[in-house]
């Protein structure tokens, strides 16, 4: 939670060709309802997943996710199975993420001049959905999925450079990279 008055998010004051933005926890305030999902998917399975653990892994894939749980408390679920229960949990309260305000402004500003993309560990279906709950999904030309704690950053500006130069004729042609 941040303080009232306190600034979260100060934009960048040079102009750049395109952006690439982190969905969760960047543009959405989701990462509250994936704990939720979490919670409810994990006690369902006999499980545990402690708030601050939680918050701890941000970025680290669901199925790692479980695993490293299953390793912490000695449970035995089923990686898989769990990670796609809580991705469905998740999408059911969808409706309950709200933007990032200032982060999300400036998103909207940008897209205006530049190139814009959306990075996330999540799925196509899921990504799109959070956009549109932001009201962003008309403005991302691009989205990164798949990426998570470890990915090579330079790897990802490249993809970026290389697919998005082409798109800029047609600024609101989506073109979605998975990997």
């Amino acid at each position: 939670m941040v303080a009232p008055g306190m600034t979260i998010f100060t934009a960048p004051e040079k102009r750049y060709e395109g952006y690439i933005f982190d969905c969760d926890g960047t543009l959405a305030h989701s990462m509250p309802i994936h704990y939720l999902a979490w919670k409810k998917a994990v006690g369902e399975a006999g499980g545990q997943i402690p708030e601050d653990l939680f918050y701890s892994l941000g970025g680290v894939p669901s199925r790692q996710i479980v695993t490293l749980l299953n390793e912490k408390f000695g449970s035995q679920m089923d990686p898989e199975a769990l990670a796609t229960l809580k991705e469905e949990y998740y999408v059911d309260l969808l409706t309950e993420v709200t933007p990032i305000e200032e982060v999300v402004r400036f998103a909207r500003e940008v897209a205006l001049f530049s190139k814009v993309a959306v990075a996330s560990g999540g799925i196509l279906p899921v990504v799109l959905k959070t956009l549109k709950s932001i009201g962003l999904a008309d403005r991302i030309q691009i989205c990164f999925l798949k990426l998570h704690a470890g990915s090579m950053f330079h790897q990802t500006l490249a993809w970026f450079w290389r697919i998005v130069r082409p798109v800029s004729k047609q600024p609101r042609l989506p073109v979605w990279i998975t990997r």
